[in-house]
Order: structure tokens, then sequence, then C-alpha cells
């Protein structure tokens, strides 16, 4: 590895973008670029477990080989979808079905080794990447759900229908598994509140910030914000998946220590995620400029142990930022501690 302050040739176009005054956009300062990129490990010095708590800069394929067996608790699969899509220097071509669901047959079959017979994985998907990833996983893993997640963002269509979701299939490797139910409730604003005949609520509590109700998970969430310009998570990576997002996989499926491992790591939510919450993780990212500002979010993750959407233990609704904040004072809410109705 070069330890010049200068990224590839052609890998640091979105550090030379213009931006509004307001915009908190990550980016990587030139002075800040050789001191991170020797925290990147590379695939030959991997040993034992150094591999913990960094990001190893190479072809994922090349990685899985070096790791150690049955050692991953949680994978967290966010490959290229079936999409002409430039990552960096890279480029992901669209191709056929069949050859897209051959290639992720292949890359499942050479990460099952890692996972652990009790292990979970998600993998990320859109509309069509989907039909190849029920077709893959079913070989190998028990399928036991998908997540469709509503986007905010997307471009309009004039002969199709708007594209605003994407789906998240939840599988495990054996019936034996962890799911933290409690720790993944939505805490919901009740509209038109029930009263019992006395005038006390009926599953849900009165707050100072509104009339909530904590929720039990579903597989449709509608509270998911892409990052954006004004999020400090936010980065110029193309595909980025908000904290928010990668938490309830986390705290679903992980406990405290556990590894959590993911091979598309891109600009590091995944590992930053992980760290906030207490679990071990690697992260492999074949993009140098990628791979260094996630070593920089996961630094500045040991100043920051927010997530935005998630406080007081428990997720918010999407633009309920007001009330997660007044509910956050001095780390305690009105409703710190109480366990609110369920639905």
């Amino acid at each position: 590895m070069t330890k010049s302050n200068e990224l590839a040739p052609g890998s640091h176009e979105s550090q030379n973008k213009k931006r509004a005054p307001r915009n908190r956009t990550l980016t990587l300062e030139p002075s800040e670029i050789a001191s991170l990129r020797t925290r990147l490990l590379s695939p030959e010095a991997i040993c034992n477990n150094n591999h913990i708590g960094r990001t190893i800069l190479d072809d994922y394929f090349e990685v899985f080989r070096l790791l150690p067996k049955q050692s991953v608790d949680l994978l967290i699969l966010d490959p290229p979808y079936n999409l002409n899509k430039k990552f960096g220097d890279a480029i992901f071509p669209r191709r056929s079905v069949d050859k897209y669901t051959d290639w992720l047959n292949h890359l499942f079959e050479e990460v099952c080794p890692i996972l652990k017979p009790t292990a979970t994985i998600y993998i990320c998907g859109d509309w069509l990447s989907s039909a190849s990833i029920i077709t893959a996983a079913t070989n190998l893993f028990n399928v036991r759900n998908r997540i469709t997640w509503e986007r905010e963002k997307g471009r309009g269509a004039l002969t199709n229908w708007k594209n605003a979701s994407e789906d998240i299939w939840f599988c495990t490797v054996s019936d034996s598994y962890t799911f933290n139910v409690d720790a993944v409730k939505l805490r919901r604003r009740v509209i038109a509140p029930y009263r019992h005949a006395d005038g006390r609520p009926k599953d849900w509590t009165e707050t100072r910030e509104g009339n909530f109700r904590d929720t039990h998970p579903s597989n449709l969430w509608t509270d998911i914000t892409v990052p954006f310009w004004s999020m400090p998570e936010n980065t110029d990576h193309p595909t980025q998946k908000s904290e928010k997002l990668i938490a309830k996989l986390v705290l679903a499926s992980s406990n405290p220590d556990d590894v959590v491992l993911d091979p598309f790591l891109g600009s590091g939510s995944s590992s930053v995620v992980a760290k906030k919450l207490g679990r071990r993780f690697c992260g492999i990212e074949n993009e140098e400029e990628y791979a260094i500002l996630a070593e920089k979010r996961v630094l500045l993750a040991e100043i920051d142990e927010s997530i935005q959407g998630y406080s007081d233990r428990i997720f918010w609704e999407r633009n309920a930022f007001i009330q997660q904040k007044n509910g956050n004072r001095n780390g305690k809410s009105e409703t710190n501690g109480m366990l609110l109705p369920l639905d």
C-alpha cells in the first residue's frame, strides 16, 4: 500500500465536488488519507483474529478463504444489484437473471464455511435481483422472511411505476439462531387513541411529546431514510445504507461481542453500527477510497455513538426527530424505563 496522501487516479472525484455550506457529507481530507490507509488490513497480513475491528482491502472471494471457519455470527450482504453500476473505479455490469443467480450461488458457497451453525444472513436486493436471491439462497440457507423497506428518494418514471422500495432477505444457517424481538420495536405516534371507560389510555402511552405506542417489528419498514446531504453519516457512496437500517439487523440478530461481517462494506455503515452497538466486526472492501472512508467513520464512532432514528433503546418513526431529541435529554426520557403498550 502506498503511504502518500493521494488516492488512486480516478478515485477521488468526490473530493473535488462543490458543496453547499450546510452540506454535511463526510469526505476525506488529503492530510488524513495516509494515516487512515495504514489502518487497512491486507489479506497477506491476516493472522489469528487480527481481522476483528478492521477493514480488509481486497476482493471478498480471496478473503473468505483466509478467515477462521465457523467464526461469523451475523453476515450482512449488500452485493451489487443486477444493474449497470459504478463503484469508484469498478463497474458491475448487468447480466441475465440466470447469470446473476449463478454469481450469487458462487458467493453463498464461498462464504458458507466461515458462518457459525447459528449464524444469520441478511441479503439486500431490489425487485429484479430478489428473484435471483431467493433462488440461490434456498440452496444453502433457511429463508425465513423478506423485509421490504420504503425509499424516500427515487426518480419518477414516465412509463413505469416509480421504484420506491428495496428488499432484505432474512436467512439462517439452521433452525437455531438469534432473534431479539424486544430490541427492535418501533415507537409510533397514535393518531386516534382509544381510551378505557375510566379515561385511561388503551394500548398507548401519553407523554409531553405526544401519544405513542411501541410496536413489534414487521417485515414492512416505512421508517428508513436514505442518507442525504444534511445527515452527518452521509457519504458519496452510490448505494449507502443508513445506520438505522443496519442497526435493526444488528440488534435483532446478534448479541454483544458477536462477530458481524460485511464483505461489501462500501463506506462502512455495518462496521460503524456494529461498533456503536458493542459487536465485534470485520469489513471487506475492494475500493480503496471507500475502505479509507469506512476507517474514518469507525474512528468517529468512538466519539459519537448516536444512531439517527434510534434512541432510548427504541426505533422512532421517520421525521420524529423533535420527539426523539426531547425524549433523549440527559440520556433520559419521560418513558425511559417504562414499557409502553404493544400493538
